[in-house]
């Protein structure tokens, strides 16, 4: 057990104190002992459960900053780089559920950041990069676009921070961005007018010549954003101004939303007992009704499988999946604050009914139970989903599951259909879908009612179960992944010389 907020508990103190020096009366003592009942149920006890995979929406969104030399110029204060750095620690704040990464450039691009919805470890990435460190004066926006354009993430949200440096092919960065498929906002780092670099001994930076450097914002960027529909910005009087500009263009975005898979830490609440047990006393001395209360005391001590609220939107659930409104099934499922074999067997069926066949399946391998009925049913589906994407080969095992935990006709003929239409897929004789959830059996929908609730959080057992676990390494990382408490480490050596890779060869740095 823990407390989510354990400093209610200091309430308890003065609370004690009185029960010391004051008088020993009956009637003052179990009024003392209520209010230290409810400061411990302000305190919200819980039962920590195991971590599981949640999905949220959200839009995948890259923020790419650039760090080479010239961002130490001071024509935006306190500098291009600090300010940049307030920026995104605001814009950070305005998208809590969205899928970020962040990536640090010079004349190469460096992942510090991977897509997450966690955006402490984007703060701690970012705190702990020392541009001191990056001898890098140049800037490549031509190697960043290539790099973007290698990740397999589909339609990007591309927020670009930086001067612009020197470059001048327009043409050639405008093919690049439309075949990334990236929406691009750009911020704009610097003024026209331009300023000097001061070198760590507080001398001016100069060239080979011996003339001072002047680093200006490079006209390339407003011309950039424009051919490919962007938006384009400068910096603002401040970093939270400028962050408000930079998300409404984000928001205006047609951009897709997509699903998120993050794994979560659920609780299952305690708050009641402390709260009953004050109720309790309060009535017993101030009702003559003891044995009446005391029954019903009792009824609300039952921990039900979900919450009066759950059940309520789960049976929304079901009448909007019965009326094939799935959207609606979908944000109702969502509300369910625990979650139970029936509201996520309902999810898979949703996803299924909408030919989201890959969620569908990591939805159906996510459920846990120990029944030989409800694994077979799972397997079942899993198989006919498989079948929906033509991987015939993995539908034949999961039919196999199926049909050995059980007679089941639906299985077996669904078994030699994929098996034909595995030997003949290259012979492009056309598709025959296997007999699905709206069969007459109704597999996923009556079955998911009448399994008793006890076996639904509990692990999985034979050969296979439900789907499969995830590997020990995926536990760790998922768990330091949502551990806000791990020891921050700042970045190493290494990092830095790949970000510093390729620079002596630089001929025009700005």
């Amino acid at each position: 057990m823990t407390l989510l907020y354990p400093s209610f508990l200091w309430l308890l103190l003065p609370l004690a104190l009185l029960l010391w020096s004051s008088p020993r009366k009956v009637m003052h003592i179990i009024h003392l002992i209520v209010l230290m009942l409810i400061v411990v149920t302000l305190s919200r006890p819980v039962q920590e459960e195991a971590l599981q995979e949640a999905s949220i929406e959200a839009k995948d969104i890259i923020i790419a900053l650039d760090v080479s030399y010239s961002m130490k110029a001071t024509d935006i204060s306190p500098t291009r780089y600090d300010f940049a750095k307030e920026t995104i620690s605001a814009l950070l704040q305005a998208n809590p559920g969205d899928n970020i990464m962040l990536i640090a450039f010079t004349t190469n691009p460096l992942l510090l950041s991977p897509p997450t919805t966690d955006h402490a470890l984007i703060n701690v990435a970012l705190e702990n990069l020392n541009p001191e460190f990056i001898l890098t004066k140049g800037t490549s926006l031509e190697k960043l676009f290539k790099k973007l354009a290698s990740m397999k993430m589909g339609h990007k949200n591309l927020v670009l921070m930086t001067d612009g440096g020197e470059e001048e092919k327009l043409e050639k960065l405008t093919t690049l961005v439309q075949n990334a498929d990236i929406s691009l906002t750009v911020l704009a780092l610097g003024t026209t007018r331009g300023t000097t670099i001061k070198n760590q001994d507080g001398s001016l930076l100069k060239d080979k010549e011996g003339n001072l450097v002047i680093s200006r914002v490079n006209p390339l960027l407003e011309s950039l954003a424009s051919s490919v529909s962007g938006a384009y910005f400068t910096a603002s009087n401040t970093a939270k101004a400028t962050a408000d500009n930079l998300n409404d263009a984000l928001q205006n975005n047609a951009s897709k939303v997509q699903s998120v898979e993050k794994m979560q830490r659920h609780y299952l609440e305690l708050y009641q007992i402390p709260l009953s047990l004050a109720l309790l006393l309060f009535f017993i001395v101030h009702t003559r009704a003891v044995k009446y209360l005391l029954i019903l005391f009792t009824l609300l001590g039952v921990q039900a499988e979900a919450s009066m609220l759950d059940n309520y939107h789960l049976n929304l659930a079901y009448k909007n999946y019965q009326g094939s409104d799935f959207n609606e099934t979908k944000k109702q499922l969502k509300q369910i604050k625990i979650r139970s074999l029936q509201s996520q067997m309902v999810l898979a069926n949703t996803y299924y009914k909408q030919h989201a066949f890959k969620k569908a399946i990591q939805t159906y391998k996510s459920i846990r139970s120990t029944s030989p009925q409800i694994k077979q049913q799972l397997y079942y589906n899993i198989a006919n989903a498989y079948a929906m994407l033509e991987s015939y080969d993995k539908a034949k095992i999961y039919y196999t599951k199926s049909l050995q935990l059980g007679e089941d006709k639906d299985a077996e003929h669904n078994l030699h259909l994929v098996a034909l239409l595995s030997d003949t897929k290259s012979a492009d004789l056309g598709i025959a879908h296997p007999k699905s959830q709206d069969s007459s059996s109704s597999k996923s929908e009556s079955q998911e009612e009448t399994k008793e609730s006890k076996s639904e959080d509990e692990p999985s057992s034979g050969s296979g179960g439900g789907g499969e676990s995830q590997t020990q390494k995926e536990q760790e990382k998922s768990k330091l992944l949502s551990d806000g408490t791990q020891e921050q480490h700042p970045l190493g050596s290494k990092v830095y010389e790949l970000i510093n890779k390729g620079y002596i060869r630089e001929k025009q740095p700005w």
